[in-house]
């Protein structure tokens, strides 16, 4: 029993092996992380010296002519409003080019650049091919500001400015703030296809609410944060009284328990007792183009009697009206 204990001791490993036994696992595991930071930096050093036109690239370069791999082939997605030539000017690289001598990320850049261009890839496809994955912005309306003309998309992001007239039957809204906050009231106006039909113009004032330029020269003044009562209550006056047909210039809605108008003003007629007849009294002409204008040609627009207006019968009826007013002041 004694020999048997004995040997027992004289092979039990030490300390130190039992220690190393137990981390060989954990040595394992460092060493491959070790491996793999060391990987990924040298492939960050490649990429970035290949961006910047540095030993990367030269050896991109010279590899390629040494392999003789050139463009063969330069494939687009679909892009109906940007022309091919435009693209390949921005690409920098045409058919026989050395395919690796040029720099994907400038590429890149560069496309993002040009109009209509929302988002775009650029993808190497060796031996010889370069394929270019673009979207094109959608146009939502035209934004005037400052006599420039815009298209925007939904968001109030710019899609282009130019070839506008293209688009024109896409709603205009006008003003500062304007691309940011048409979207809302866009969405109300497509609510009532026979309202919008009317509008020529949404004009946004103070960057906190909306006029609306009718196509017959009326500007509809909408309350600030609650355009949807008032567009409603507008086309309850409109379905039974034809509150837009009559002969008005401004309708005031920004109080929600008062609706104030302004008559439209027309030319007096000639006295009765003058030996010419007397012409047709016609309205004051308007701008050729109220929408160029509307945010300049129309100062009186804010100048609204405060007293509470009724809706006239007939342009009689309102002349009467003003000329007695006129006599009382």
């Amino acid at each position: 029993m004694s020999r048997v204990k004995k040997r027992r001791e004289i092979e039990r490993p030490s300390a130190i092996r039992v220690m190393l036994r137990r981390q060989r696992r954990n040595l394992r595991f460092a060493v491959f992380g070790i491996a793999s930071f060391a990987v990924v930096v040298a492939a960050m050093v490649v990429t970035r010296s290949a961006q910047h036109g540095g030993w990367a690239s030269r050896f991109a370069q010279s590899f390629g002519r040494a392999t003789d791999l050139r463009v063969e082939k330069i494939a687009f997605s679909p892009h109906p409003n940007t022309p091919d030539a435009r693209l390949i000017e921005a690409l920098g690289v045409k058919e026989g080019d050395p395919i690796l001598g040029f720099s994907v990320t400038a590429a890149r850049a560069r496309l993002e650049t040009l109009p209509w261009i929302a988002h775009v890839s650029v993808e190497r496809r060796l031996p010889g091919e370069i394929y270019v994955d673009l979207t094109e912005g959608r146009p939502f309306a035209i934004w005037q500001n400052q006599d420039k003309f815009l298209l925007i998309d939904r968001d109030g992001g710019t899609v282009a400015n130019e070839d506008v007239t293209r688009f024109g039957e896409l709603p205009l809204v006008v003003g500062a703030g304007a691309p940011q906050a048409a979207s809302g009231l866009i969405d109300l106006l497509a609510q009532n296809p026979d309202m919008h039909a009317r509008i020529d113009a949404m004009v946004r004032i103070g960057e906190r609410r909306w006029n609306l330029q009718l196509k017959n020269h009326i500007t509809v003044m909408l309350p600030e944060g609650h355009e949807a009562e008032a567009l409603k209550r507008l086309a309850d006056l409109e379905a039974s009284q034809q509150l837009l047909d009559r002969p008005l210039d401004i309708v005031d809605m920004r109080l929600a328990d008062k609706l104030t108008i302004r008559l439209r003003e027309v030319a007096n007629a000639t006295p009765a007792n003058s030996q010419k007849p007397a012409p047709k009294a016609v309205a004051k002409p308007a701008p050729k183009s109220p929408v160029l204008h509307a945010a300049s040609s129309r100062p009186a627009a804010m100048r609204i009697a405060p007293a509470k207006t009724t809706i006239p019968d007939s342009t009689d009826s309102a002349r009467r009206d003003m000329m007695a007013a006129r006599r009382a002041t």
